[in-house]
């Protein structure tokens, strides 16, 4: 049985065609039409598999642009698509700190994929993907290259979490001298803090899975690993959690429409 996740996010979209234990995935831009990149997402995949629409039992949408796909047979939060897939990829996870591109949350679970609570930064960009292209603009370097050049820096002090006024921040630091490695350096940890107090407002982790594109840039994890006292993991399919809780979902509730 053929299953289908689609998460649509902000800055980038994920597609995960699940058969049995064996996934395939696809990973594209959002751009400026969620619809599109929803729909690109799903003809790559089926491509890749030599497979057609009817072929597939039941697709599954999340992400903040799950509404805007007019194929899906059903649209589910991230929330429970993030903890169905984050035990798949980290058996026994029980907390999921994911931060994406224009939000952050951290998800208490059962440790069998199942939500138990979950706190959620959606109101400012604040501690998000957004937050680090914005910063890494203004220090003159791609955000892929924050933690390579933050790499052993010791952080300097940043004052305020609005993407605006640290903005006006890192440019201050910059012309007092200060060095870029030790300015993203403390960008990382005021992400980090940031996401590691609503952590603990929900309790702690036993088994904690970093997700969300931002779970690439080391210099966060690390960050957060200190804040929160505990290890905090990253695998190599940490971004596809979503795409692929959503795959799961759909198997597990196959709810095709007829066509």
């Amino acid at each position: 049985m053929y299953t289908v996740g689609i998460d649509v996010g902000s800055v980038t979209t994920k597609g995960v065609l699940l058969n049995g234990r064996d996934w395939r995935h696809v990973i594209r831009p959002t751009g400026c039409s969620p619809r599109q990149a929803g729909l690109e997402a799903f003809e790559e995949l089926l491509g890749q598999a030599g497979l057609v629409r009817d072929d597939i039992s039941c697709v599954i949408g999340t992400g903040y642009g799950r509404i805007s796909i007019p194929f899906i047979d059903k649209a589910i939060t991230e929330i429970t698509c993030h903890a169905r897939g984050a035990h798949h990829l980290l058996e026994g996870a029980d907390m999921v700190v994911d931060i994406g591109g224009q939000d952050s949350k951290v998800i208490l679970t059962d440790g069998r994929g199942n939500v138990v609570n979950f706190a959620m930064n959606d109101k400012c960009a604040a501690g998000t993907g957004r937050f680090l292209e914005v910063i890494a603009a203004a220090l003159g370097a791609d955000v892929s290259e924050l933690a390579d050049l933050a790499r052993g820096a010791e952080p300097v002090q940043i004052s305020s979490m609005c993407t605006v006024f640290a903005e006006s921040e890192v440019i201050s630091l910059l012309a007092q001298g200060v060095d870029r490695g030790r300015i993203i350096a403390g960008i990382h940890r005021s992400v980090a803090s940031r996401v590691a107090a609503m952590a603990e407002r929900l309790g702690k982790g036993g088994l904690i899975l970093f997700t969300g594109g931002v779970a690439k840039n080391d210099g966060v994890r690390e960050f957060l690993a200190r804040e929160l006292g505990r290890e905090t993991l990253v695998v190599p399919e940490s971004q596809l959690a979503g795409a692929l809780g959503a795959a799961l979902l759909a198997r597990e509730k196959p709810v095709r429409k007829e066509r």
